[in-house]
């Protein structure tokens, strides 16, 4: 592999492994200091919710300026942040700084995934943009499957503001392998000409046009919405689940986590390889994380929940490679990163209305009732749309 390329997968690599101790450890801490699934859920509410709220912006931002000087903003805040919480935990105690920390990295965090976005096309042009996402979420889920495995091993050692500074000492190394990859890279983008000028609601307004006269658009949002209702249920509970329904403890948890990263990894190295078609992959991925859902919804115990919760997290990420790949295809070049912004922020909204679902409904009726509900909501998702398509593609035969 070339060297500018290594640079910049392993600058992927400790971000998302940053980023993932963070997300691993305020459910985790939240449910131990309060013992209650409900603060978890909300917990998971306020730190989700910033972070795609904030897609639309970014989006826009790497239109208009330079994506790698972003990417550069991102990290070094993060880990500025990451300092200045656990500062304040240390004069005012309470475990809502980490919280907060956990929201403000999201939104930072959003800022560095959209400035990726934008760069993967120019870097990688002699890839297949699949291949390309391939690629990059190996070196992504990598870190997803040493996060909770590192946190749980940080944690049993120090108390969290200790894991939090060396999650900033992560994000310190992520941005040195970028300013590698940007001294021995040959690619040099540019911001485009006319995105300097103009009001700021003019990215909104072209980002509403392309997905109101896309029907490619409008179809991949509504099956996202499906997928992200299920995400977020599997990321509000999976750390109640484990350690409180089944008893298990901090490393049982840190094991399944690093498990359905691993299962990522492994079919995300078959897509980098494999020709399936891209309604393939979206219908099969669609099928299998529905099916992941209701299995972790009725599950006994611990060791079938797995199956439900390997099939999710599995099975998302080639949901992930389908859904960018029509993007891609669609979106002009010029309006690539507001547009994207926009629908990024459409699809993820439920991840936290899931969380906010299970904040209200788990007390009363039962986590695993809220989580059979959004199942179902999934399905009937799913079938919605199947029928649009089939009702699209049988008219177009009728007509030709």
């Amino acid at each position: 592999m070339r060297k500018d390329y290594l640079a910049f997968f392993i600058s992927l690599f400790l971000s998302r492994l940053a980023d993932q101790i963070l997300l691993f450890i305020v459910p985790l801490i939240v449910f131990q200091t309060t013992g209650s699934v409900s603060w978890a859920g909300l917990a998971f509410f306020v730190e989700s919710l910033p972070r795609y709220l904030a897609f639309p912006v970014c989006g826009a931002l790497c239109d208009r300026f330079s994506p790698v000087r972003i990417l550069h903003v991102s990290q070094v805040y993060r880990a500025l942040a990451c300092v200045v919480a656990v500062a304040l935990h240390g004069l005012f105690d309470g475990i809502h700084w980490l919280v907060i920390l956990s929201a403000l990295c999201g939104v930072l965090t959003t800022q560095g995934i959209m400035a990726r976005e934008v760069l993967m096309p120019h870097i990688f042009q002699h890839y297949t943009y699949a291949k390309t996402l391939s690629y990059s979420q190996i070196a992504d889920q990598s870190g997803l499957v040493l996060g909770p495995l590192v946190a749980a091993l940080m944690l049993q050692v120090w108390a969290w503001p200790w894991v939090v500074l060396g999650v900033a000492a992560l994000f310190v190394l992520a941005d040195l392998a970028m300013r590698v990859w940007q001294r021995t890279t040959t690619v040099n983008l540019q911001p485009h000409a006319q995105q300097h000028t103009g009001v700021w609601f003019q990215p909104l307004r072209i980002a509403f046009g392309h997905i109101g006269n896309l029907v490619e658009l409008k179809r991949i949002i509504t099956l996202a919405i499906g997928v992200n209702l299920i995400i977020g249920v599997t990321l509000a509970t999976s750390a109640a689940m484990v350690t409180g329904l089944y008893a298990g403890d901090n490393n049982a948890y840190a094991l399944l986590q690093a498990a359905g990263a691993l299962v990522t990894v492994v079919i995300l190295f078959y897509l980098a390889r494999s020709t399936l078609a891209l309604k393939v992959l979206g219908g099969l991925s669609y099928s299998m994380i529905a099916v992941g859902a209701l299995i972790t919804a009725i599950s006994p115990g611990v060791w079938a929940y797995a199956v439900g919760f390997l099939l999710v997290s599995g099975f998302d990420k080639m949901f992930n490679v389908y859904m960018r790949s029509i993007r891609q295809q669609v979106i002009p070049v010029q309006d690539f990163g507001k547009t994207v912004g926009v629908i990024t922020l459409l699809n993820n909204l439920a991840q936290p209305l899931a969380g906010l679902m299970i904040a209200v409904l788990a007390a009363p009726f039962g986590t695993q009732t809220v989580i059979l509900l959004l199942t179902a909501i999934t399905v009937l998702i799913g079938v919605a749309v199947a029928s649009g398509w089939h009702a699209t593609v049988k008219a177009e035969l009728d007509v030709g």
